[in-house]
């Protein structure tokens, strides 16, 4: 069932697929059609309850909370399946998880590992830049650990 984001549990799974672009204000409608579409289809189906979010124009995450109905594989494999629709439709990524985003200034940068450690390297990026944690579990991670600065995060291996 689909719930508001305030009715998820802390406790609730957390699944976020970063852009490796910005959706264009004219897809931003439609995509959100197409996720609301998806979910009211999946949660006919599935019995956690479910909700979303579509973060800075880039972020789809979803939040399932499987405490009283277990999540089972095909479930998952279905949003899989979604967001690999979606990759598609848009000519973009979702599901390389080994980028990194962060903020640079108001905007949100997708960068590959690489190129994020040269930007660490030259000093284009500071201990104190804000980076997005995709590898967040829970919602309560979600709130309190996805957006944090390089220093609190794992990506803080990479400051000389």
């Amino acid at each position: 069932m689909i719930v508001e984001y305030s009715n998820i549990a802390d406790s609730a799974k957390v699944f976020i697929y970063p852009s490796s672009r910005k959706f264009y204000t004219t897809e931003t409608k439609e995509l959100k059609e197409k996720i609301q579409q998806f979910l009211e289809n999946w949660s006919l189906h599935n019995t956690p309850n479910i909700s979303h979010k579509f973060l800075y124009d880039r972020f789809i995450i979803f939040f399932i909370d499987d405490s009283e109905a277990p999540l089972k594989n095909k479930s998952v494999d279905t949003i899989v399946s979604f967001i690999l629709s979606l990759e598609t439709s848009y000519k973009i990524v979702l599901l390389d998880k080994m980028n990194v985003c962060f903020k640079q200034g108001k905007y949100v940068q997708y960068k590959e590992l690489k190129d994020f450690k040269g930007l660490l390297k030259n000093n284009a990026l500071s201990e104190k830049s804000i980076v997005f944690d995709n590898l967040v579990s829970s919602k309560l991670d979600f709130e309190n650990y996805w957006e944090t600065t390089i220093a609190d995060s794992w990506y803080s291996r990479f400051i000389k």
